[in-house]
């Protein structure tokens, strides 16, 4: 008999497996259906020796100390400052947006204090802020927006800014000063030796039983369980039974290059041309020394594996029907981006999994 089933490897399932396991010495059957544990942190040596992220970037940010503490049991790390370019008129110019991308794209020698007039003569005023279009209009105006927004979204979501929740352009901050960094996070880093060797170290213990390939519907029936931690999409715990919610798919284009470096940062930026979103290339990230370089082509899409819950008032109001009947069913906790359809990062999903563990133990029995 397992204590818990956990469907998802991922940060969310990873995580409370490991806590269950190491602090209330519970048996966990960790189930998923991919090949491997770690979800869409996941990453791999390619046929070249060189380290991929098989589902495109995941770089650690957090301002948590708790949370850093946390992972920190079970990875050392690397400083890694990110830093992103983007396409914009044939140049690459930085972003977030800043003085230095101002001033490259219209030729100007602005101080901080000129570009923020600059911006405040350009800005749209927006009564109340519900878009993603209104948080970039009302702040930096329509050119600017069209530049570096607009075509970017719809790629990225198949919408327009318009049709977006405020959410999603607010992740991205404006800069009046030549801050290039595209975080402002207390605890910027790498895991040293890889999301894969993390994941290795966190569900170490012999309370963990983890089975890949498998898809939980195929094994709930059959293996004894008390509790379940789900970390799937939400809508198809429930059968889609209010019908499928919108989520955002990714397509990969992994390409290995015989030459050491191919762009000037790990990440680049497409928001006026192609069909892809943006290129990275893994070794500005890992810091690993190799004379071929590998890049990811990100191409978003509307079928495939779900990586993104669709931030609008209509899908939150879908999404509501299913949180409700998640709430009335016993035993199940619901954790994660695609559970509790929020478009969390990686230390968020970690954050909220403590937060959950927390609160099993203050609901089921005291902490053994």
């Amino acid at each position: 008999m397992y204590d818990w089933l956990i469907v998802g490897a991922g940060f969310a399932g990873s995580v409370l497996a490991e806590r269950f396991a190491s602090v209330r010495n519970e048996r966990v059957l960790l189930v998923d259906r991919r090949s491997h544990v770690g979800g869409n942190a996941y990453d791999r040596y390619n046929d070249d020796g060189i380290i991929v992220h098989q589902y495109g970037p995941h770089i650690f940010h957090t301002n948590s100390k708790q949370i850093f503490d946390y992972l920190s049991l079970f990875t050392e790390w690397r400083p890694y400052a990110h830093k992103v370019l983007a396409e914009v008129d044939g140049m690459l110019v930085p972003i977030p947006i800043n003085l230095d991308t101002v001033n490259k794209l219209y030729g100007l020698n602005l101080n901080s204090e000129q570009l923020a007039e600059w911006f405040k003569a350009r800005a749209e005023k927006v009564d109340s802020l519900r878009t993603s279009e209104d948080v970039v209009v009302s702040v930096v105006g329509r050119e600017l927006y069209e530049k570096f927004f607009q075509g970017y979204t719809r790629k990225q979501w198949g919408l327009d800014p318009s049709e977006l929740d405020k959410s999603v352009t607010a992740r991205v901050p404006i800069r009046t000063n030549r801050d290039d960094l595209y975080f402002g996070d207390e605890y910027q880093c790498m895991p040293l030796y890889g999301y894969h060797r993390l994941f290795e170290n966190m569900l170490r213990s012999d309370n963990i039983h983890i089975m890949t390939k498998t898809d939980y519907r195929h094994i709930k029936n059959y293996v004894p369980h008390r509790r379940v931690i789900y970390t799937g999409p939400i809508d198809e715990y429930f059968d889609f039974c209010f019908g499928r919610l919108p989520y955002r798919s990714l397509r990969f284009e992994h390409v290995t290059r015989d030459e050491p470096w191919h762009q000037p940062v790990a990440v680049v930026n497409y928001p006026q041309t192609n069909d892809y979103t943006r290129i990275t290339e893994y070794k500005h990230l890992t810091g690993q020394q190799h004379p071929k370089t590998t890049l990811t082509y990100e191409y978003p899409s509307s079928d495939g594996d779900p990586y993104y819950p669709v931030p609008n008032a209509a899908n939150q109001e879908q999404f509501k029907k299913y949180e409700r009947l998640a709430l009335a069913t016993p035993g199940v906790w619901f954790v994660g981006r695609l559970a509790t359809y929020k478009y969390y990062n990686m230390d968020q999903v970690v954050g909220q999994a403590l937060s959950t563990f927390r609160r099993i133990c203050a609901a089921v029995m005291t902490v053994q």
